[in-house]
């Protein structure tokens, strides 16, 4: 092990004043492949420091001007794609062509899509709603922005992050998940050949590293990705200097399959790789269906198939669908699940770790669940989707709304009516029909409840990192 991350800090890459590291693992072998630094204070305190001068002259750039430079931003994410897609299968097992397919070239169709809202804001008209005087509305940036990013999609939740930002203006302090920050690294090299410094800065580190980013008063703003207990935690600490916040939490996304679906086999096939992609480790994962029990068996059985014909494998395998789960822990917390499945239910396929080198997890499908079960209530975070039946839209909608979490569902059907009967009444903040997890730049995505608050993507999700002033003139004689 010869290789060492640094901070990129005010256009440079540093070492972390702290002296500490950690190892960083290769979730296909379980073994280090390189050491990352642990940040403390004085680290995030360079980091913030540099983000707060920065801010004083970028935050005075035209849309324009920063518009061009993220459209640059995005055409060198191509160009140096592959580095990018190494760099993030390696430290997380995600299977090479999936990557290369299906993040990259979305990262840098975000930035050219911040890129064009930054130049396309709109608001209320300007004019006079008291005599003799003009009101107009200002969009400014907050300032300086804190971020934590996941482990599940490192690069590609760092972009959601950054993208918007610094469209908006703002400069950053950005702290990845110390299981993958390797991606967002080569992120930061690629975006600092193109910023002024200091605008954009990455601090590696652990828990206690994001805490200290959470919580630093430079910060303005605090956005994270990540669990329940860690946005509560998040909320909290802003809550003591009344920071912003923007948190994208857990899902438990349900998927509601009704009798009518002209072609169950097919459903059955979609859901099972919109459930499994990513070893399941995807808060919108189709991880929770309730399916018409006039249908049950029918579907169940194509669904177990259908799970059972899909591959994991290490980097080397082309067939493979998702690779293996991040780390340990989770490898831990997924099969803990099994050790504590009730007695009603019913494994149909799966439900165990694949070998003993590496994380690997089986594709699963877990029938005969009840509401109040774990499975059903929890966040499995891993390739495991559940059954449920019900016997009505009414039934349906209940046990769909009966979790904590609001992030993200589908419905099956072919009837329209029903299909915007459920959209409306599930309680989601985004809903699929006849279809799930697919996303677009143009469209935001967050949650409601549990979930969070805030919108990643779109136009709202530029909104997030601004601020509204009214300037009112006084223009009578």
């Amino acid at each position: 092990m010869t290789t060492r991350l640094q901070n990129y800090v005010n256009g440079e890459f540093v070492d972390a004043k702290s002296g500490r590291f950690s190892d960083v693992i290769d979730p296909c072998t379980g073994e280090a492949y390189l050491q990352a630094p642990v940040s403390g204070a004085e680290d995030v305190d360079q980091a913030y420091a540099a983000a707060a001068a920065a801010f004083e002259s970028w935050s005075r750039t035209t849309p324009g001007e920063r518009a061009n430079l993220l459209l640059k931003v995005a055409d060198a994410i191509e160009a140096r794609a592959g580095e990018l897609n190494e760099a993030e299968c390696r430290n997380t097992g995600k299977p090479p062509a999936r990557m290369a397919e299906d993040e990259t070239p979305v990262a840098a169709d975000h930035f050219r899509f911040f890129a064009g809202a930054a130049r396309t804001l709109e608001g209320p008209t300007a004019g006079e709603f008291l005599a003799d005087h003009t009101s107009v509305i200002r969009h400014e940036p907050i300032g300086v922005v804190g971020q934590v990013t996941p482990w599940n999609y490192p690069m590609m939740m760092a972009v959601w992050k950054i993208a918007p930002a610094l469209a908006a203006g703002n400069t950053v302090v950005l702290k990845p998940s110390d299981t993958t920050p390797v991606s967002t690294v080569k992120l930061a090299e690629i975006i600092g050949e193109v910023l002024p410094r200091g605008v954009f800065n990455v601090v590696v580190g652990d828990r206690e590293t994001g805490a200290l980013v959470v919580g630093h008063p430079a910060a303005q703003m605090v956005a994270i990705t990540g669990s329940v207990g860690a946005g509560m935690a998040v909320a909290k600490t802003a809550a003591e200097d009344l920071k912003r916040v923007h948190l994208e939490l857990g899902g438990k996304a349900p998927v509601v399959v009704f009798d009518d679906v002209k072609d169950l086999k097919a459903a059955a096939e979609s859901i099972a790789t919109a459930g499994l992609y990513n070893a399941g480790q995807d808060c919108t994962a189709a991880c929770r269906v309730l399916v018409h029990e006039d249908v049950h068996d029918e579907f169940a059985a194509a669904l177990a198939e259908a799970a059972a014909n899909t591959r994991t494998g290490d980097l080397s395998d082309t067939e493979a669908l998702y690779g293996p789960l991040n780390n340990a822990v989770q490898l831990e917390r997924v099969a803990g699940f099994f050790d504590r499945l009730p007695g009603h239910a019913k494994v149909l396929t799966g439900g165990h770790r694949i070998g003993d080198r590496g994380y690997f997890f089986a594709p699963t499908v877990v029938d005969g669940l009840q509401q109040d079960d774990e499975m059903v209530q929890n966040e499995v975070f891993g390739p495991v989707i559940t059954i449920q039946t019900f016997t009505d839209e009414a039934d349906a909608v209940a046990k769909a709304n009966g979790v904590k979490y609001g992030l993200s569902g589908s419905v099956w059907t072919s009837d329209h009516g029903r299909a915007m009967r459920m959209s409306k009444r599930l309680d989601f903040g985004v809903v699929w029909v006849n279809t799930h997890i697919p996303f677009v730049s143009e469209m935001p995505h967050g949650g409601f409840k549990h979930s969070g608050y805030g919108k990643d993507l779109s136009v709202f999700g530029l909104h997030d990192y601004l601020r509204v002033k009214h300037v009112m003139h006084y223009i009578g004689e």
